[in-house]
């Protein structure tokens, strides 16, 4: 990077007749720039007045061959300095607001002159200057401005209460006039100096104002007046050679739905999350300030809720993805826990529990819910829990179960278990939480259904959704058509644990006796696979299981092992059986509002195509030329494009680069209205003013008009970063003729180019990668390595590179390749580790 040059730019520099003012100007002068030196002469508190101050740094700086020219007004009369810039030099480029007193007195003891002269030096001292040069600014399109805030305003500081109120009050003035001026290349950041001066050597110690030279300060300052820097609107703390950016934090907070009463208690019941920055967000403009109060009026009105239950918040959640497998040992492990195969020599339950049968081993198929059941066991034993649901397990009974197979289960399959919160009911007293489990298979395809319904007791009474009413799957008044008595073996509970049951109540006598149980009871779920047992090889085709649909039903009441478990079915027509169940022993209903359906025919497996080589580019572009006219992200760029090539006065009117970050699957696009012509084309090019991240269909679905991309936004659905305002420039995209756009497309793809072509192909990304890595060795060879011992794994995904790192003291080492062994993996591309690296 060469030097940094200021020549033929015009700079003011209010208060510089000391301290960080003479300094900034000394600087600048040095560099080139012509500089009006501003300072009134007066004391540190506001008192007296001298021209001796201004003239003594012009005469610094004419001496070192600069040039410069004094001024003595007060900053609150801007007009006169500007003036003063204007005449000796005909423009003006830089401000920068430094001019400042100080009148430090408790606040109970501070007098309303005391308040007055801070705002006027500092607040009103800065809006006179920086107004008076804002219309010469603009005409010439450039300028950059600084303000002079202080860690005073920031945090605060005892005795200061003026002077902290005028400092923030610089930062807001600064950030507004940021995005005011961006358009018109004025760019307005704020720093928070400390440094020595004249108003800081009467309160800190001489080996600590040695350390805090101005000299620091104005390096800084000088880069953010530069005109290739890009900061605008930026809050930078500086000082002792440290220099730091700040940022607004804010918790995540707790959201109320609107309609719903939020009392004190609420509210003070939820102060830990209000103020908790576990997870938090950095808001950057009004409008991320406002996207939860936006969402929030998106959603719409509360459904209610109370301690237990928060039915916003929980309703709709779904749970993070959980990954299973099972294979035959499982399938016969299940058919043995609800009670298959005692007798050895049938045939029908041996397939059942024998993966070497003649015909092939069969699944079970009230084993469908156990995969579902396990993932929901492993959520919980990992603290996982839907936000809104505040009740423990004391609560909670299982109260109705619905399974349904797309198809038979394989033999072995590895799976992925979804869940999400899909109802919740309000009957008086208690309350239903229903759970919808969905199970695909490795392709991707849905493979069971599950819906658990949770009966929480003392939840309900919010006045919410009653739900379906009435009963459900009620059997005929008359016999029953099948029944089956099962006596239930005393191991049976424990022999069913091996499918996953963790619950001690199905195990440890001790256990089930302080919840009021004589003994371990039998799981509702194995009480529940042997129903399903029943009534499948009562009415089933040929007692053949893969004939089962689904299986759906509301647990009454437990069972003891040792006890006889009777299903009584009532068949309404070949594909659906009602059926109950009662204990024998106790004459006590058990399962109720029960129903099994089958298939009319076995569901056959998916057939898959086996997969293609990939085809050669002559192929691709025949394939292509066939595609059907439903649009592509790539056609709607195209049509942009054709669009932008035609009207080249939009760069004039839009001014602004856009970057499309499109997702699954991932795309870059940009849109340049600001340079030359106008440029539309694949990837990242120039330099960007505002991304837009969204999915692809979400994007698709936008051009076309079924999707509005302001709910988008509230939603968290369409990210903006960078200029945010100026998003709303894209609204001449509505301004594309559909009609255009096809043709423009349809030229593209007579030309040769396929939907896969970029439009117009970005230069490749530098990787950083390997020397980041390389630089970590010769760092930790040259200095070793105190902290705690560990070895990670860093992946760049976009690269296929992967580095191990080796913590370990002295012999610390950075090894290119992988690992099995890592405690931690990071996975992440070359760009965002070289930012990191940064």
């Amino acid at each position: 990077m060469g030097e940094l040059r200021f020549d033929g730019k015009v700079a003011i520099v209010t208060g510089a007749g000391g301290g960080l003012g003479r300094s900034h100007a000394l600087l600048l002068a040095s560099r080139g720039a012509k500089v009006v030196v501003n300072d009134l002469g007066g004391s540190f508190k506001g008192e007296g007045s001298s021209q001796n101050a201004a003239d003594k740094v012009v005469d610094e700086i004419q001496s070192a061959g600069g040039e410069a020219v004094a001024n003595y007004d007060s900053v609150e009369f801007g007009e006169k300095i500007a003036k003063t810039a204007m005449d000796a030099y005909g423009r003006v480029d830089i401000v920068i607001n430094n001019a400042g007193i100080l009148r430090d007195v408790s606040f109970h003891k501070m007098s309303q002159t005391d308040w007055d002269l801070i705002y006027k030096v500092h607040v009103l001292g800065s809006f006179s200057v920086t107004h008076a040069v804002w219309p010469v600014m603009r005409e010439q399109g450039f300028g950059r401005v600084i303000m002079t805030a202080s860690a005073a305003g920031i945090y605060g500081n005892f005795g200061q209460a003026n002077y902290s109120m005028a400092k923030l009050g610089l930062v807001g003035l600064a950030n507004t006039l940021a995005i005011e001026g961006a358009r018109r290349n004025i760019h307005v950041n704020t720093i928070a100096p400390i440094a020595g001066s004249r108003m800081t050597e009467t309160i800190l110690p001489p080996d600590l104002l040695a350390a805090l030279q101005p000299e620091y300060v104005s390096s800084l300052v000088a880069v953010l007046c530069h005109e290739d820097c890009e900061e605008n609107g930026g809050l930078f703390e500086v000082g002792g050679g440290f220099y730091s950016k700040l940022r607004f934090e804010r918790t995540k907070g707790k959201m109320f739905r609107l309609g719903r009463e939020v009392s004190v208690e609420d509210v003070s019941e939820s102060m830990d999350r209000i103020t908790s920055f576990k997870n938090s967000t950095h808001p950057h403009d009004v409008m991320s300030s406002m996207q939860p109060i936006m969402s929030n009026v998106e959603a719409g009105p509360s459904k209610g809720g109370n301690k237990y239950i928060d039915v916003d918040q929980a309703l709709g959640y779904e749970y993070p993805e959980m990954k299973s497998s099972y294979d035959e040992r499982d399938l016969a492990l299940y058919a043995l826990g609800v009670g298959a195969a005692t007798d050895p020599n049938d045939d029908n339950d041996l397939q059942l529990v024998y993966e070497l049968h003649s015909e092939g081993m069969k699944a079970l198929p009230t084993f469908g819910v156990i995969p579902a059941l396990n993932s929901v066991m492993k959520m919980a034993q990992e603290g996982i829990q839907a936000p809104g649901l505040n009740f423990g397990l004391d609560r909670l009974l299982h109260g109705e179960q619905k399974t349904t197979l797309l198809r038979p289960l394989p033999s072995k399959a590895k799976l992925t278990n979804k869940a999400r919160v899909k109802e919740i009911y309000d009957k008086g007293k208690n309350a239903l939480v229903v759970t919808e489990i969905i199970t695909y298979d490795e392709h991707g395809e849905v493979l069971v259904e599950n819906e658990m319904t949770a009966l929480i007791r003392g939840a309900g009474g919010w006045g919410g959704d009653r739900g379906p009413s009435g009963e459900k799957h009620v059997p005929p008044e008359r016999e029953p058509d099948q029944v089956v008595e099962e006596h239930i073996p005393a191991n049976q509970a424990l022999l069913y644990r091996l499918s996953g049951d963790w619950n001690p109540l199905h195990a440890d006598p001790s256990m089930a006796q302080a919840f009021g149980f004589d003994k371990p009871i039998l799981h509702g779920l194995c009480t529940y696979g042997f129903a399903g047992r029943h009534v499948v090889q009562s009415f089933a085709k040929d007692q053949d299981p893969r004939y089962f649909k689904s299986i759906e039903v509301r647990f009454a009441d437990s069972v003891y092992p040792g006890e006889t478990l009777v299903t009584e079915m009532w068949k309404e027509s070949n594909t659906r059986v009602l059926f109950r169940c009662k204990v024998k022993e106790r004459d006590s209903i058990v399962i109720s509002n029960a129903v099994l359906e089958f298939y009319e025919e076995i569901p056959q497996p998916i057939k898959r195509k086996p997969k293609k080589a990939a085809p050669t580019a002559e192929v691709a572009d025949t394939e292509a030329s066939k595609e059907s006219d439903e649009f592509t992200s790539w056609d709607v760029f195209v049509g942009i494009r054709d669009y932008v090539e035609r009207h080249p006065e939009l760069v004039d009117k839009i001014g602004f680069v856009f970057l499309f970050e499109l997702t699954d699957p991932h795309s870059s696009w940009t849109i340049d209205v600001k340079n030359g012509k106008g440029v539309v084309g694949e990837g990242t090019i120039g330099k960007i003013d505002c991304t837009l991240t969204l999915k692809d269909e979400d994007f698709l679905a936008m051009t076309r008009g079924e999707a509005d991309p302001m709910k988008l936004f509230t939603t968290g659905k369409l990210k903006i970063a960078g200029n945010v305002m100026a998003s709303q420039k894209l609204e001449f995209l509505q301004n594309i003729d559909p009609e255009e756009a096809k043709q423009a497309v349809n030229r593209a793809r007579a030309a040769g180019q396929s939907a896969s072509a970029p439009v117009s192909k970005a230069p490749p990304k530098e990787a950083h990668a390997e020397a980041i890595f390389s630089n970590l060795e010769k760092r930790l060879q040259e200095k070793g390595y105190s902290g705690e011992k560990g070895r990670l794994l860093f992946q760049i995904t976009d690269t296929e590179q992967s580095w191990v790192v080796e913590l370990d003291g002295k012999t610390s080492s950075v090894i290119r390749g992988t690992t099995s062994d890592a405690e931690t993996t990071l996975s992440l591309e070359d760009e965002d580790l070289t930012a990191l690296a940064r």
